[in-house]
This record gives C-alpha cells, sequence and structure tokens, in this order.
C-alpha cells in the first residue's frame, strides 16, 4: 500500500514541468562538468579537435531547439484541445502525463539550456583548450540523444489526441486500477462487507472537505489504530464524493479528537483519477461512447468499439474471497467494491444515448451475452442491464423488427 506521501510524489512526478526542469538541471550540470574535468584530457586529443567546433554546434542548438519546442507545444495543445472536443476532458488528463510527450519537451528545453549555459561559459574563457573538448564530446551525446527523441516523438505524434489513441491509454489505466483491486480488494485491512458490519458503538468520522477522494492511506490509519488501542472502519474508497458531515470513516474504541488525525490520511482533491478507481475509468470510457453518440459527431463505430473495451475490462473482474484476505494491518476494516456499480457506470449512459441505433443495442445485448457465460456475479447484472437497454430501445425505436431481433437477443440471455 503506498503511503500518502509516496502517492503524492508519485502525482508530483507526472507533472510536465516536474520531468522538464530534472532534464534542465542535467543539462547544466552536464556543462559544469565539463569544465571540471579538463585536467583530465589528453593534450593530444585536445589538439586533434578544434576549439570553435563546440561552439559552432551549440550556437546550432540554442536556435533549433527553441523552435523546435514551441512547435512541440503547439502540437501537444492542439492534441489537448482535440482530446477534450472530440473524446472526453477526463481523458486528457491522461495524455497530460503522457510519458513520451513530457521526455520530449524536457529533452528539447533541456538541449535548449544546455547550449545556453555551454555558450556563455565558452565566451567566459572559463575552458581551457582541454575543457572545450569535454564539451564537444558531450554536445554530441545531446544531439545523439536529441535524434533518438525526435524519432520517438515523430512515431508518437501521429496518435496524439486521437480517439482510438486515447481510449486506449483510458483502457489500459483502468485495466490496471481493476487488476490492482483483484489483487488487493481491501489494500491490506480487513473485509468490511457492508454497513450492517459496523458496531454499534462506533463513531462516526465526518468529512470536512468538499472533493474526491484520490487516495486512502490504510498504513497509516492503520499506525494511529494501533496506538490507540482502536478499530477504525474506513467506509469509502477511491473516488468516492466527500462533504462536509459524511461519515468516511468509524472508529471503535475510547480514542477521543480522532478526526483531525484520521482524515490527514485520505488525499481529496477537486478530481478524480485513475490510479486506485477503476469506476472512473469505465466512467471516462462510457463519456466517450456517449459523445461519439451525440447528434453532432453521429460515430456509432466508436461506440461500438468503447462497448468492446469496456467489456474487455469488466470480464477480469473476480469477486474476492472474503476468507482468503491478506491482512496485514489488523486494526482497519476496508468497504469493498461491488460488480453492480461497474455495470452501471459503464452501461447504462451507453445504452440511455443510443437507444435509437440497432447497431449499438445489439453490441450491448451481445456484450451482455458473453458476460454472463462468465457466472457468477456476471449473470445477475449482465441480465439486469439487457433488460433495461431493450426496455429503452423499445421506447425509442419504432421500426418493430429491429426490437423483435432485439428481443430475441435478450431471450438468448434469459434462457441461459
Amino acid at each position: 500500500m503506498v503511503s500518502k506521501w509516496g502517492w503524492q510524489l508519485l502525482q508530483l512526478s507526472r507533472k510536465l514541468w516536474v520531468r522538464t526542469v530534472a532534464f534542465a538541471v542535467l543539462a547544466l550540470l552536464s556543462a559544469l562538468v565539463a569544465f571540471a574535468i579538463q585536467d583530465q584530457i589528453p593534450s593530444d586529443l585536445a589538439d586533434m579537435i578544434g576549439a570553435g567546433a563546440a561552439e559552432k554546434i551549440l550556437t546550432i542548438l540554442a536556435t533549433s531547439m527553441l523552435t523546435v519546442t514551441t512547435f512541440s507545444l503547439s502540437v501537444m495543445i492542439a492534441a489537448f484541445s482535440a482530446s477534450t472536443n472530440s473524446v472526453s476532458p477526463r481523458a486528457t488528463r491522461l495524455l497530460m502525463e503522457d510519458a513520451t510527450t513530457q521526455n520530449a519537451l524536457a529533452t528539447f528545453v533541456g538541449s535548449f539550456l544546455f547550449s545556453i549555459v555551454s555558450i556563455i561559459l565558452l565566451n567566459t574563457q572559463l575552458y581551457s583548450q582541454r575543457g572545450a573538448v569535454v564539451l564537444f564530446l558531450t554536445t554530441v551525446l545531446v544531439v545523439a540523444l536529441i535524434v533518438f527523441t525526435m524519432l520517438v516523438w515523430i512515431s508518437h505524434l501521429s496518435g496524439l489526441g486521437r480517439v482510438g489513441e486515447t481510449a486506449n491509454k483510458v483502457e489500459n489505466k483502468t485495466y490496471a486500477a481493476l487488476m490492482s483491486y483483484v489483487a488487493k480488494p481491501w489494500h491490506g485491512a480487513k473485509p468490511l462487507a457492508d454497513l450492517s458490519g459496523l458496531p454499534p458503538t462506533a463513531q462516526p468520522v465526518m468529512a470536512t472537505t468538499i472533493g474526491y477522494i484520490q487516495h486512502v492511506d490504510i498504513k497509516a490509519i492503520n499506525k494511529w489504530a494501533q496506538q490507540h488501542d482502536c478499530q477504525v472502519y474506513v467506509v469509502v474508497r477511491a473516488g468516492v464524493f466527500t462533504e462536509p458531515n459524511r461519515p468516511v470513516m468509524w472508529v471503535q474504541g475510547k480514542a477521543k479528537n480522532s478526526a483531525d488525525c484520521l482524515l490527514t490520511a485520505l488525499t481529496i482533491k477537486d478530481y478524480r483519477t485513475f490510479d486506485q478507481d477503476p469506476r472512473f475509468g469505465l466512467i471516462v470510457l462510457s463519456e466517450i461512447a456517449s459523445k461519439a453518440l451525440s447528434p453532432a459527431i453521429n460515430d456509432p463505430g466508436t461506440a461500438i468499439e468503447i462497448i468492446g473495451r469496456g467489456m474487455r475490462v469488466l470480464s477480469n473482474w473476480r469477486k474476492p474471497d472474503i476468507t482468503a484476505a491478506d491482512i496485514e494491518y489488523p486494526c482497519v476494516w476496508q468497504i469493498g467494491l461491488d460488480c453492480g456499480d461497474l455495470f452501471d457506470d459503464f452501461f447504462a449512459p451507453i445504452a440511455r444515448d443510443g437507444a435509437t441505433i440497432m447497431e449499438v443495442q445489439i453490441r450491448l445485448q451481445k456484450s451482455f451475452i458473453m458476460l454472463a457465460k462468465l457466472g457468477g456475479d456476471f449473470h445477475s447484472h449482465a441480465l439486469h442491464h439487457s433488460t433495461a437497454a431493450l426496455a429503452r430501445a423499445e421506447l425509442a425505436m419504432k421500426y418493430p423488427e429491429d426490437v423483435k431481433q432485439l428481443k430475441h437477443l435478450h431471450q438468448q440471455l434469459s434462457d441461459n
């Protein structure tokens, strides 16, 4: 279980400016290292490489990297705008955290700063002829890095901001979050099936902030509970919207003034994240499908593709076995995730917005049939949503034969 500080560092590392600053600092250090080790260079090598070779290359880099950086920023902003308009504003955050994009911009900005600083040092006469050789060799390595980054960046630009590529990123993030849940459904705490399992004498801990829970530090809660000889029942998960006076935990014990200490274990922000919240990923996927089904875009093919992606993610759901729970934090109880909520988040909006489109309804019914065959929780939820989708289609469609075909598919599911 990642601690709150580890979580915050992870989120910080995904910021564009962090990676850019890191590359820029490395560029500055490389120029200073060349000055520090210049006396170790053989004089023969210094005579072989002209003193002005490095300055010429650095001047070219300083000019070209500024242009390349400006161009890359404009492309990135255009991709963000396209993703917001044609995919989902929530999915745009994944593009902003894209490692390839951040590496490219960081490399270009870092190379620009490296060139400027190196030219300044050369003109201040701090480098001897041997130091210029070190700087020349470092510049050659920087050029090689730029060439490699440009090749990767050019290849990456072909899919940046496109619907299919962005949907693929959302699917991968959702899949990772769901598999993380399947592996550790209660994050090492004791399983809490539902609110009926709360002790009658437990005291609530109320939220004081309006926002979405991004992370719950179970380890910190368990440490506090051990110190105060208490049991803490966490009744929220990442993705839950909190408001003042909503219970987020319940404490069984005699500890006083526990709210402030326990609430520091929660990371609450203005928006949801994908990492520990598979429901959010499914919601974003359904948003992509709903936008594709809007009259302005009218792209049922994308909606059908998204149904396949959501079905692929949901098929990995496994009902957690309470008896086999891996308990690392014995003083904390954590509520689980309901498979029905996953179905509601993904299928209900698509069934609503695609009620009049035959091919979308067919794909939905076939998806329900496939998921129902997986057994367990899948069958009852698939049957429920199949019935609801059919009812929406009956109200929206005017051609009886279309409704008849959908009823036939629904009957296949009901008979299984």
